[in-house]
């Protein structure tokens, strides 16, 4: 099913991709930069580094051992609605077939829009920070930037879909820290 305007064919998300990505095309090229970027992007693929902060704050503290399992179920399911389900609505190409040749990434089989990663991020972010307390917030919020940031980086994403992601990500970590107070 295709949506009789995407969003992305908007003249304002057209230019806000272009704008952004001259931006982040200032920054590309810094070795370091280039790096972490890359590092975070493959960091990202499965939400791996979400299921490793998990794991580790479980294995760190024993009050923390079934907020690991849980975390990493919640984590399965926002991929599952984020890429089974609203990736289907919108079928959005991405920027490029794999990405930047300059940064080898994994090549993804699901449409662009919303970045998988950008949502997997502030979900985890967000789940994480109300399990945490404000004080981890900068932490867990600075590390879903730069995952999310880093799938535009890498030309995988345009940059709406990591906002998009974000956005996704924000609601669903709130639907899912509610459905987890309603049933706790």
């Amino acid at each position: 099913m295709k949506l009789p305007l995407q969003v992305h064919e908007l003249a304002a998300v057209q230019s806000f991709d272009a704008w952004a990505d001259a931006q982040l095309e200032r920054l590309r090229g810094h070795p370091v930069l280039d790096k972490v970027m890359v590092a975070a992007s493959e960091l990202g693929d499965f939400s791996l580094i979400w299921h490793l902060v998990g794991a580790t704050r479980g294995l760190t503290s024993e009050s923390h051992a079934n907020q690991a399992f849980v975390f990493s179920a919640l984590m399965g399911v926002e991929s599952l609605v984020v890429n089974q389900g609203i990736k289907r609505l919108f079928r959005r190409t991405r920027p490029t077939e794999a990405g930047d040749p300059r940064y080898p990434v994994r090549k993804p089989s699901t449409s662009a829009f919303p970045s998988g990663h950008a949502s997997a991020a502030f979900f985890g972010a967000t789940v994480l920070t109300a399990w945490s307390g404000l004080a981890a917030a900068p932490v867990w919020f600075t590390l879903a930037g730069v995952v999310g940031t880093s799938r535009a980086f890498v030309r995988i994403h345009h940059p709406s879909d990591v906002v998009g992601g974000a956005v996704v990500g924000l609601a669903l970590g709130q639907g899912a820290l509610a459905v987890l107070r309603a049933v706790g």
